[in-house]
């Protein structure tokens, strides 16, 4: 009953039966004493929770430092669930596109959530930015004009998938790499700028593995990667599926002492709980901490004052960065008539996308034409005994280049 009372509603917001904040084609007229509203799609349940919670967090202290508001207007933070799935992303886009009082978007957490869920909100004229989904193919011209309100504050892969490459070929002297993926956006493309990164070098991959998301027998294809005696094992996968390559990685003969490698992907304290003490000296290619403006351990401080830990995910500077670039658009793209708040979408989309110079926690915030906003600076993180006593993953650098 509640869930066909939810689908009434989005269907007399689509039809206008439900008053909310006047429309006129793609402007949106926000009267006195009614909010800026700004929806979220992020992962906040499952397997990689910890990711879009962080992100929230990361949101919701950037609106604390602007005040609460506007131009007068509280700003108003609606949550939706895309569960890092391409089902989860397609409910929340078209959930977040069927009310007309949404400004625009923050999100996915996940690729293969937005690569599904951003036509449905584009085709309402909708823009959305994230701070963690970094597929290469979300900002590639080739994507075409669904993606055309699309933006992030994160790096693209096709950094890291050669930061991790030049780090195992140039730092640690490996020659020959196996990779494993599961059939995602984010993770098959991460693998394969790998591969493709490794070879040009000169080193030689063995294979280029995939499983299925929620698999948890890795046996058959650990064995099958050692029987071509790959001196590492790149895994950009999330904390479930990577946590058991990794410990199941040290059962395989010919693999118990190859190098393994994660991504960002997994790189949170809930993949150290399920790896267990297997995962001790492995490496993860993430956002680099230490290279943040100054101001980063001020945030950290005001984090752990209003929730009580530290960050648990890499996104939460890249998420306070996104609000910010979306109130530097909304200088640009907002009217103030009498009373009301007048805004464009597709003006405060361009503003966003016309982003330059725009001093960030990350770095400087400088947007190209097809959404890509970050300042990438990528890290290599290798997890010591003491950090898995401590149950949490280093924020030292085991190395970098930028």
């Amino acid at each position: 009953m509640k869930h066909l009372f939810r689908v009434l509603i989005a269907v007399c917001f689509l039809f206008g039966l439900i008053a909310g904040p006047a429309t006129a084609g793609n402007v949106l007229v926000i009267k006195k004493g009614e909010p800026i509203h700004l929806a979220t799609w992020l992962a906040t349940s499952g397997p990689v929770l910890v990711l879009g919670v962080d992100i929230i967090r990361g949101l919701e202290l950037a609106i604390d430092a602007k005040g609460g508001s506007f131009k007068g207007h509280p700003i108003k933070l609606s949550s939706q669930d895309e569960g890092c799935t391409p089902e989860g992303g397609q409910t929340a886009a078209s959930r977040i596109a069927s009310d007309p009082t949404v400004l625009m978007a923050i999100g996915a957490s996940c690729s293969s959530a937005a690569k599904a869920g951003m036509p449905i909100l584009w085709k309402m004229r909708i823009p959305s930015i994230s701070p963690s989904t970094t597929a290469p193919f979300l900002t590639d011209p080739e994507s075409g004009p669904d993606f055309a309100g699309y933006l992030r504050t994160c790096h693209n892969d096709k950094v890291q998938g050669a930061v991790a490459a030049e780090f195992i070929f140039k730092k640690l002297g490996l020659k020959k790499a196996a990779a494993i993926h599961d059939g995602g956006i984010m993770t098959q493309s991460l693998a394969q700028v790998f591969a493709d990164t490794f070879k040009k070098l000169g080193g030689t991959m063995t294979s280029i593995e995939a499983i299925s998301p929620g698999d948890t027998d890795m046996r058959p294809v650990l064995t099958k990667i050692a029987s071509a005696a790959p001196q590492m094992i790149y895994m950009p996968m999330f904390p479930a599926e990577t946590a058991f390559c990794v410990r199941q990685s040290k059962e395989i003969s010919g693999l118990e002492k190859v190098a393994i490698m994660g991504s960002d992907g997994s790189f949170a304290p809930v993949f150290l709980a399920a790896a267990g003490n297997a995962a001790i000296g492995m490496y993860h290619s993430s956002p680099d901490f230490t290279a943040m403006d100054a101001s980063y351990s001020s945030f950290l401080e005001k984090y752990k004052q209003k929730y009580g830990v530290a960050p648990e995910a890499p996104y939460h500077a890249h998420a306070y960065d996104a609000m910010f670039l979306i109130f530097e658009a909304l200088e640009k793209a907002a009217v103030v008539k009498g009373d009301a708040l007048e805004i464009d979408r597709d003006t405060l989309n361009k503003a966003l996308h016309e982003t330059k110079g725009m001093k960030g926690l990350t770095g400087t915030i400088t947007c190209t034409a097809n959404g890509d906003c970050a300042d990438p600076k990528i890290a290599v993180y290798q997890l010591t005994e003491a950090d898995f006593k401590a149950n949490k993953m280093s924020t030292v650098p085991f190395w970098k280049r930028y």
